[in-house]
């Protein structure tokens, strides 16, 4: 790598007119090149020993700009280590410092690379050099497995499936046994999501053990008169909070655990990239952005996403330019900074956490959650199932890949279990087969003016809110949606994918039909036959709750196993989870559900993508469950996984397997009083 590096600077030296090594008599190439070697060595050294210290300096700064200073601060170390070579007068211009130190970084990570492809037992011995470093700084592991979880949002089981069928996941593949010859190591499960089939909820159950009252992406609580949203780092700590006041649990992480690119932490102590403590002041029990200087400490790795991060944004352009040429129906609008958002979930958002869950693995620590949001944020503008999100895929599955070679070289077993929080459903927008949004729909049902140009309902996708954490600025986008109506006697309707929720923020109860009726004659019949809405779920004097649909169905929660009326189309376990939801404190007025279409498995957002997550209705509510056979089955004969809640029991269950009763460590007297 050294020699590479020497040669690389030689020809950028005398490619670049700004970039001069001069030997001391100018004339002579052998002074030339150790003039050359001096400072591609000196440059390694100042990397591999100044590097860290200066990142860790500025780990204080946001995360993104921290990823944009790499490039100045890798100049300066250049521009240093030509200073430090006593054979000649070498110097270099700023810029051309910032271009020379990038471009020798790309090729020393490029060479490494290469070198560990052609001899495996060079990428062995870093693997073993990096457990053995961290082995002598930590006391002995125990010799029972680990565990890793793996989320990939939004990836649904039948979109899994298919995946492996076309060869795009060859990891995943092996391990189900797909193929001649190979014995399988796990098995695949579907389970079902609840009503809110979106991350918050689903994410919320399975690492706290309680979605109790969190009935979509986003809604009204009149109580507290305030919005809340699942991925604004405010409400994901209330949500945190009030799962464990509910369960009297810590969450699945307690014991020795590690939270990775989450919404919230698990109960874990080791936190990077957890959205619930992403406005807390950072000290000794706020690590969110912990994992941005493991991984910017190597200063390749930076480098390298940068540049990775560079051909997404130009791969996003072109892809989303020739779906407009193509005039590919349905589409949305990829413009704007939607091209930066993908990048940095498909690049900096996977590699990080990759890179923090190896660090887990390598530190023995016993159990490990992290999710990779790429897929979720590429489907919601390309659809589920085109080729971008196929991409995507045989990516996330080499990131599987590499785990499974870490955990070969970990101080102790691991066991691998992946698993997504929901699926999506495909469909167009609500907005572009009607030409009106759920919001100006609401009004008209009102008798309230429609503007003319009605403002569009933003994406709520996951990764939007990593980027704002990372920039910190985490306010969620769209915000004039979290503000009250001018007039409080105005409905808020707020959309979940294609899940509506409309509340009366002058009325401090959950209003009634009847009460609804009374003020708006026509709202819910409005609502209820609208040929892009399946049904309604409001309270009712008389019955409790009752389901509204078209043409005058109206069917009592208390009869929907009976008669599913409008639910019919949604299949099994509509109907209990409508009822859960009419449970919650804080279910709104009016909770509208898009139409559904059985045969296409299409469903009609409320909010600007054509994959969609949040509600009932084909794959979206139907995520998957990869456990190795060295688990227990996740459910008995003839029992279906059903909500998050379920699968928190099922991973617990997992873990007490393996590692007996988990009891959380014991905290230290300072930490307790904090």
């Amino acid at each position: 790598m050294w020699a590479v590096c020497t040669v690389t600077m030689l020809v950028l030296a005398g490619l670049l007119p700004d970039f001069q090594l001069q030997s001391a008599d100018d004339d002579s190439a052998t002074r030339l090149a150790i003039t050359a070697a001096l400072g591609a060595g000196a440059f390694g050294l100042l990397s591999a020993l100044v590097w860290p210290l200066l990142v860790r300096l500025l780990l204080l700064v946001p995360a993104l700009v921290l990823g944009l200073l790499v490039f100045f601060l890798n100049g300066s170390l250049l521009i240093v280590a030509l200073r430090l070579v006593p054979s000649g007068d070498s110097e270099a211009a700023p810029e051309t410092a910032v271009i020379v130190a990038a471009v020798m970084s790309a090729v020393a990570s490029a060479t490494g690379a290469a070198l560990a492809v052609r001899d495996d037992d060079a990428y062995r011995r870093r693997l073993y050099r990096l457990a053995d470093r961290r082995r002598r700084a930590l006391p002995p592991g125990p010799s029972s497995p680990g565990t890793v979880f793996m989320q990939l949002d939004g990836v649904g089981h039948d979109v899994l499936r298919t995946a492996v069928g076309k060869g795009l996941m060859p990891t995943v593949a092996r391990w189900l046994g797909e193929g001649d010859d190979i014995r399988p190591t796990h098995r695949l499960s579907p389970w079902r999501t609840d009503w809110s089939s979106q991350t918050g909820a689903s994410q919320l159950g399975i690492l706290h053990g309680s979605n109790h009252d969190v009935p979509a992406f986003r809604w009204y609580e009149k109580a507290g008169h305030e919005v809340m949203v699942c991925n604004r780092p405010t409400s994901a700590a209330e949500l945190q909070r009030r799962a464990i006041d509910r369960t009297g649990d810590g969450g699945l992480l307690t014991a020795d655990g590690a939270s990775r690119g989450n919404l919230f932490s698990g109960g874990a102590d080791e936190q990077a990239l957890v959205l619930s403590i992403a406005t807390r002041r950072r000290g000794r029990r706020n690590r969110s952005r912990a994992g941005y200087f493991a991984y910017f400490s190597d200063p390749a790795n930076a480098v390298r996403t940068a540049l990775s991060f560079i051909a997404e944004v130009g791969r996003e352009i072109g892809q989303s330019t020739r779906a407009r040429a193509r005039k590919v129906r349905p589409r949305v609008g990829r413009g704007g900074l939607y091209p930066l958002v993908r990048a940095f979930a498909t690049v900096v958002e996977r590699d990080v956490v990759v890179a923090a869950v190896m660090g887990d693995m390598l530190a023995g620590r016993t159990a490990v959650y992290a999710d990779l949001v790429a897929y979720d944020e590429v489907a919601h503008h390309s659809g589920p199932g085109g080729r971008d999100a196929e991409k995507v895929l045989e990516r996330l599955d080499r990131a599987l890949a590499l785990i499974e070679n870490v955990a070969e070289h970990a101080p102790r077993p691991y066991r691998i279990v992946v698993l997504s929080d929901h699926g999506q459903s495909p469909g167009e927008t609500f907005r572009s087969r009607y030409g009106l949004g759920l919001g100006d729909l609401v009004r008209a049902g009102c008798g309230l003016p429609v503007p003319r140009k009605a403002q569009r309902t933003h994406s709520g996708a996951e990764a939007r809110a990593a980027v704002r954490a990372a920039l910190r600025r985490p306010v969620e986008e769209g915000s004039e949606q979290h503000r009250l109506a001018r007039r409080r006697s105005e409905p808020i309707v707020l959309a979940s994918g294609n899940l509506g929720l409309v509340s009366f923020p002058d009325v401090p109860h959950r209003m009634t039909r009847e009460e609804i009726d009374a003020r708006h004659p026509a709202l819910l019949t409005t609502l209820a036959n609208h040929p892009g809405v399946g049904f309604l779920l409001v309270r009712s004097e008389e019955h409790g709750g009752v389901v509204l649909g078209a043409h005058g169905a109206e069917t009592a929660l208390d009869q929907l196993d009976d008669k599913p009326g409008p639910l019919e189309a949604f299949g099994p376990g509509a109907a209990d989870a409508v009822r859960r939801t009419h449970s919650f404190p804080n279910a709104a007025d009016i909770m509208v559900n898009s139409a559904y279409d059985e045969a296409d498995g299409e469903v009609l957002a409320f909010e600007e993508q054509i994959g969609s997550h949040g509600g009932l209705g084909g794959a979206q509510g139907k995520p998957f469950l990869l456990s190795p056979l060295a688990f227990s089955a996740p459910a008995g004969d003839g029992e279906d996984l059903v909500g998050a809640e379920h699968v928190h029991r099922v991973l617990r269950r997992w873990l007490r397997e393996v590692s007996g009763p988990q009891v959380p460590v014991e905290a230290k007297p300072e930490e307790r009083a904090a």
